[in-house]
């Protein structure tokens, strides 16, 4: 499977904010909770507030959730942080054999399962929100 790490660390980052409603959600901060660099945490939160769901201005500390987490879908997220492209979920080994009669027409058997499945995984994404991740995190 291809899709990025970008996507469970975008989530960590929406719920850790959520759960830091009050305090400052620096990229420090997340960074610790993620155990990575700042700088990697900055770059996925630049993403999501493209696709409208945090708050953030420059030069300011601290990013915001611009709405409920219930109304966020891991879609959206999935989508935000572009965890993989339209139908590329699952990759095709290239050049087959154009020789061997299965080489010739693998990728045209296969394609097409595996854009159903992609598509049957996002629609299960769609379904589920960050107030159903959050809901799932123990509170200290």
């Amino acid at each position: 499977m291809n899709i990025s790490t970008r996507f469970a660390v975008a989530i960590h980052i929406l719920t850790l904010i959520d759960s830091n409603k009050d305090g400052k959600s620096t990229s420090e901060w997340i960074a610790s909770s993620v155990n990575t660099n700042p700088v990697v945490i900055r770059r996925i939160t630049s993403m999501l507030h493209k696709a409208g769901l945090v708050d953030v201005r420059p030069g300011v500390a601290g990013a915001k959730l611009t709405r409920s987490v219930s109304e966020i879908s891991l879609l959206q997220i999935y989508k935000a942080v572009n965890a993989v492209e339209e139908d590329s979920l699952f990759a095709v080994h290239e050049h087959p054999n154009p020789d061997c009669p299965v080489g010739k027409n693998i990728a045209g058997a296969i394609v097409p399962v595996f854009s159903l499945a992609q598509k049957a995984m996002e629609s299960v994404l769609q379904e589920v929100t960050l107030e159903q991740i959050v809901n799932e995190i123990p509170v200290s």
